[in-house]
């Protein structure tokens, strides 16, 4: 059986058509490839050059071999074809899930940073409801998910990600606006644009009212932080919303710490039993690090 090296060395003195011009093609020294040839034709048996004043020409019953010999290196060719895309992405798609809180700002942020590494990879971003998370992994129409909430199923395993904070936006020119913090009960005397409470999202946000015992009115609900912020930037109430929707700020809102703790925490989730691909494990990591560094331009505030 003839050994990868003897293949190839069998092959550059083919396509050379001499022993010194493979040696070149093979950068090694000439005598070298003459006596692995001959170390070749007598171990195998074969014959595979005709040598004539110098020249190495193929022998008859060596055609064949030569030629699968190609269709060997074709094929190693296409293989080193193949680790190139998959090094640059080209032959991958990786799919993203995110809830809306994560999926506006720290996605596109972390997607960014995944295209310097895989310049060809393709991707396909879904904006998920929590409800929907467990079809889309179950489905394989995701790899991962980020969420904003965590639960449990038996086909689906939950990691952390990353830990949040809240904070009040109100409209610029509010009383508000110019505060260093404010807390959770002066919050409770304005009308509040919110998402409902039965929803996961809003219940991270209900959370710091129901803690202290606080009651509150929510005049205007909205099924997405976007549009909360949107709301209170049109002057229709003011609202807490999670530290990654604001990580770029929202032009005419002002932004304001809340006295009280607020910490919440993130989570990525995959099928149960799925091997992550590099692409996403190393989205996964760029995605944690653009939230573990995220704050939103707070004034004053680094």
């Amino acid at each position: 059986m003839m050994t990868l090296r003897q293949i190839e060395v069998i092959r550059a003195v083919m396509v050379a058509g001499s022993i010194s011009g493979a040696a070149k093609i093979l950068n090694v020294s000439a005598p070298g490839i003459s006596r692995l040839v001959k170390h070749a034709e007598g171990t195998l048996g074969v014959r595979f050059f005709d040598r004539r004043n110098g020249r190495f020409a193929p022998t008859a019953e060596a055609r064949s071999v030569f030629e699968q010999i190609d269709e060997v290196y074709r094929k190693i060719d296409d293989l080193g074809d193949t680790i190139t895309a998959m090094a640059r992405g080209t032959a991958s798609e990786l799919r993203i899930g995110a809830v809306p809180s994560i999926a506006q700002v720290m996605v596109p942020r972390a997607v960014a940073a995944v295209r310097k590494r895989f310049p060809d990879l393709r991707l396909n971003i879904n904006v998920l409801k929590l409800e929907e998370v467990i079809n889309h992994l179950l489905l394989d129409k995701v790899d991962c998910v980020a969420m904003s909430y965590r639960f449990e199923h038996p086909a689906v395993d939950v990691e952390p990600l990353a830990a949040g904070e809240l904070f009040c936006i109100v409209p610029e020119r509010h009383p508000l606006a110019t505060r260093a913090s404010v807390g959770a009960a002066e919050i409770c005397r304005h009308p509040l644009i919110g998402i409902d409470a039965a929803d996961p999202y809003g219940r991270i946000m209900a959370h710091l009212f129901a803690r202290l015992g606080l009651t509150y009115d929510v005049p205007i609900k909205a099924r997405f932080g976007s549009t909360v912020c949107a709301l209170v930037r049109a002057g229709l109430g003011i609202a807490v919303i999670d530290q990654f929707t604001l990580a770029d700020g929202i032009p005419g809102v002002a932004i304001v710490p809340i006295a009280e703790p607020t910490r919440f925490e993130t989570y990525v989730a995959t099928k149960r039993g799925s091997v992550m691909s590099a692409h996403a494990a190393h989205f996964v990591a760029r995605l944690r690090a653009e939230m573990v560094g995220a704050g939103p331009p707070v004034p004053g505030r680094d």
